[in-house]
């Protein structure tokens, strides 16, 4: 499945932007160059959120179980353009699915593991996603979440939701068992017959490979395309600033389901032949012991663990610093005095990340921006004419800065307006949703972020991020639309009126507060709308309000649009919240 466009296609590749390998290209010849390097292991906490021990696999052994796995999805029938799910944790598994698919041109849409019922039911009916790949429970077999059984459930009104795998003990009937399936050594003819399927999909590096998801203003996720060559587009961004050298070892806390994680975990951990740390889900003491026993060369972490490392500078006792010497960070503004002080006290550059799933980037490393309190700061104006910067990807991609009310060029400092992109790592649209990719565009083919930015800087090189134009709360780096949660709310008995908004955090940058006019009689209490939100919606556990503010009336302007910086203040004023 092509979605790019025939020019775009033409450009990039007469660039040399774009080329003719695949990420299962690339797989299969770092695994003939060292196939026994460690290629991808198991946090050691593995047995607290997944069937069975901490692995590891060498590229030999990670070849082996991609090429069985690929015969039971011929088994099942699936074949090049199928949609799969894959809905699992940071397990060594998510690279044997995804490296399959490549292979065999299958279409991957990764959830997150904290999706449910709601957000679920709206992937399946636009993808029509006819397999799932997850475990049996998420989460410890007992307590943990039943996705397998969740999924049996959703393919009842889903009908062409016909295949569900997992891995895991006591699986329910009609599921799978991904790891009994796979468990023998292929025979020659099988062998042969994975090899004739792969050949007969003709998989293209311009054919898509993952659809992943964002929520953005509308008030359900939206499906992100992107292409092999839209993945390898990426990683020297990651390479050039990291300054990661072939072989490196990578640790991943972040999910690998979407940009940050892919990027850095996958396309380029392929890139580099590389070996890739999993860790999941985000413990302190977990990191910090992999950081000192793994030989890490590389890792990201959001600025608010960041900053506490910085505060408690004991606890990176023992980290070898000779050799990790680059952190990645972004999803919120940087503190200077964090940048500065990882520099000052242990020779660690931070890097300073923008992105998003739709292919919008900026990176702002030591290597373009030295002074560690500019790059706390500031991004390189990448992608205009006059501005030259080392990091190769910036050569390849134009960006303006836009006045949201004229529609002009902003050309002088200190005035906000929305940061535009175009070029090759750019996405071609939202799936199957061309009214939401025709708003997404502007007039001369830029990708519209919704987040604003203004020029700074002596020469005006830099752009520095103001906010986001976009109604959305980012907790823990997951993007969550108010108009969603407000939607859902709506119906909740005792609410006459709500409008959500995000509310500072020092963890995990924001979380939400519902502002509630109650109806006649009893006003809901906050247990009432995560109640009825959790059990009765059926919405993923990270959207749930943390925070209740009962108000009189939602403030509004004179055209009747709710004020939501007003609610935003009245918010941390009454909560007692620190912007």
């Amino acid at each position: 499945m092509e979605l790019a466009s025939p020019r775009h296609i033409a450009e990039y590749t007469a660039r040399g932007w774009w080329g003719e390998l695949t990420l299962w290209d690339v797989f299969e010849r770092q695994r003939v160059r060292h196939p026994d390097r460690e290629a991808v292991a198991d946090a050691p906490n593995r047995a607290d959120f997944a069937p069975g021990a901490p692995r590891r696999l060498t590229w030999r052994a990670l070849g082996d179980e991609v090429q069985r796995l690929c015969r039971l999805l011929l088994d099942q029938g699936l074949g090049r353009d199928d949609i799969l799910v894959m809905h699992l944790p940071n397990v060594v598994e998510q690279f044997v699915v995804y490296l399959a698919c490549a292979r065999l041109g299958i279409i991957v849409t990764p959830v997150p593991v904290q999706y449910r019922e709601h957000e679920l039911a709206h992937i399946l009916q636009i993808t029509q996603a006819c397999a799932v790949v997850t475990l049996g429970h998420i989460g410890q077999a007992q307590s943990g979440h039943a996705a397998a059984a969740m999924y049996l459930a959703l393919g009842r009104s889903h009908p062409h939701l016909r295949h569900v795998l997992a891995w895991g003990g006591s699986l329910p009937e009609g599921v799978t068992d991904v790891g009994a399936a796979t468990r023998q050594a292929l025979t020659t003819p099988q062998h042969h017959r994975v090899d004739l399927a792969a050949r007969a999909a003709h998989v293209s590096a311009n054919d898509v490979f993952t659809i992943c998801w964002t929520s953005g203003t509308e008030a359900a996720p939206k499906g992100v395309p992107r292409s092999h060559n839209e993945w390898l587009i990426v990683p020297p961004s990651i390479i050039e600033a990291g300054q990661l050298q072939p072989g490196a070892r990578l640790l991943n806390p972040f999910p690998l389901v979407n940009m940050s994680g892919i990027s850095a975990a996958f396309a380029t951990w392929l890139v580099l032949g590389a070996t890739v740390i999993q860790h999941h889900p985000f413990s302190l003491p977990v990191f910090l012991r992999q950081l000192r026993e793994e030989g890490i060369d590389y890792t990201v972490a959001a600025p608010a663990i960041l900053n506490r490392l910085m505060q408690e500078d004991h606890l990176l006792e023992g980290i070898d610093f000779g050799r990790l010497r680059r952190i990645g960070s972004g999803s919120a503004p940087l503190s200077d005095w964090m940048v500065q002080g990882f520099a000052d006290r242990h020779g660690v550059q931070i890097v300073n990340y923008f992105g998003s799933n739709e292919g919008a980037a900026l990176t702002s490393s030591d290597i373009d921006m030295p002074d560690p309190a500019l790059r706390a700061r500031y991004f390189p104006r990448i992608g205009v004419q006059g501005y030259s910067w080392r990091i190769s990807t910036t050569r390849k991609i134009r960006t303006r800065l836009v006045d949201l009310a004229t529609e002009q060029d902003i050309v002088l400092p200190g005035v906000a307006g929305e940061l535009r992109f175009a070029g090759p790592t750019v996405f071609s649209g939202y799936f199957r949703a061309p009214d939401m990719t025709a708003r997404a565009f502007d007039d001369q083919g830029y990708y519209r972020t919704g987040d604003l930015f203004e020029l700074a800087g002596e020469q005006l090189q830099y752009y520095r991020y103001v906010g986001r134009s976009k109604d959305l709360v980012i907790r823990g780096g997951m993007n969550i639309s108010s108009e969603e949660i407000e939607g859902l709310l709506a119906a909740c008995p005792g609410i006459q009126e709500v409008a959500v908004v995000g509310v500072p955090d020092a963890v995990l940058g924001e979380k939400l507060c519902a502002c509630v006019v109650a109806a006649a009689g009893k006003a809901p209490t906050l247990i009432d709308l995560t109640t009825f939100l959790r059990d009765t919606q059926r919405v993923a556990a990270y959207k749930l309000p943390e925070y209740l503010l009962p108000i009189d009336s939602l403030p509004r302007n004179p055209v009747g649009k709710i004020l939501k910086r007003t609610l935003r203040e009245q918010a941390r004023a009454v909560l007692g919240i620190q912007a």
